[in-house]
């Protein structure tokens, strides 16, 4: 697979598409939802969709912002939303007036502001909530939630007639509630962990950068990363049927992340949690 296309991970209903190697590139999305977490240098996977959610400013995960722009307003495709740390804004508008004089074109683009633990609307009953990491520069991780209804547990044992009646009688049978499916982490110290809507997704898509001895966990905490040693004891905290590591730095081979997994995690987690496809 290609930076152009991306890898695919999947796991039940749910498909993830990016690229991530740590100082290289950064960009995963969520097709379901039409929303894609950074956008690294630009990339042609990544144009299809409207809203973007920029973890912080970092080169690799977000200079790629002219880029997709250009190729969204080229493509005649709507004006996309791209919401990130409010630190970000004023930045990012002046890189886009540079490009703008460069090519003398005038984009069009909505940049708005995230609030952590404020929800914002995606495709269908989809949506998005913010909330705090910890890196070095200001950053935000993003929870996808989806608002479903199921029956209430006093219902369950009625037939499919005894249902009917109450519905034509008026009576509320489901109740409605908000799953929180993906948490997509960005880059960040291990203390994001501590938001419930993190430990209870679905699927968390978390950085992991250092993952031996010759970085320790001081050299990942001085620059706002995770060491594979801060996230194990950890483990049996999260609920999540998924844990999927990315932003492993380009020192590691695949392999060789593969086989401290094997190594190192506990039976119970083997198969929980898994590395996002990267490069050999």
């Amino acid at each position: 697979m290609s930076l152009e296309k991306g890898f695919t991970f999947q796991h039940k209903d749910i498909k993830l598409v990016g690229y991530s190697i740590a100082g290289t590139t950064t960009s995963v999305a969520f097709p379901e939802a039409d929303v894609c977490f950074d956008v690294a240098q630009g990339l042609p996977f990544q144009i299809p969709y409207p809203t973007i959610l920029i973890t912080h400013g970092h080169m690799d995960h977000a200079s790629g912002l002219p880029y997709l722009i250009a190729m969204k307003n080229m493509q005649s495709q709507p004006i996309p939303n791209i919401y990130m740390p409010e630190p970000l804004m004023t930045p990012m508008n002046d890189i886009m007036k540079i490009w703008a004089k460069i090519d003398q074109h005038t984009y069009k683009f909505n940049f708005m502001k995230v609030e952590n633990g404020r929800d914002y609307p995606l495709k269908g009953s989809y949506f998005f909530r913010p909330f705090p990491t910890y890196h070095r520069v200001p950053s935000h991780g993003y929870t996808i939630y989806e608002k479903k209804k199921a029956l209430k547990a006093e219902y369950k044992s009625l037939s499919p007639v005894e249902l009917g009646n109450l519905r034509k009688q008026g009576v509320q049978l489901d109740e409605h509630f908000n799953e929180p499916v993906l948490s997509f982490s960005g880059d960040t110290k291990i203390e994001f962990l501590e938001h419930e809507q993190v430990r209870k997704s679905r699927i968390l898509v978390m950085e992991v950068t250092y993952w031996d001895q010759k970085k320790s966990v001081e050299n990942a905490r001085e620059w706002g990363h995770i060491h594979i040693d801060e996230l194990l004891p950890r483990l049996e905290s999260l609920k999540c049927e998924k844990i999927v590591l990315i932003h492993a730095s380009a020192r590691y081979t695949t392999k060789y992340l593969q086989e401290i997994l094997e190594a190192r995690l506990p039976e119970p987690q083997k198969g929980r949690v898994t590395l996002f496809p990267r490069p050999l």
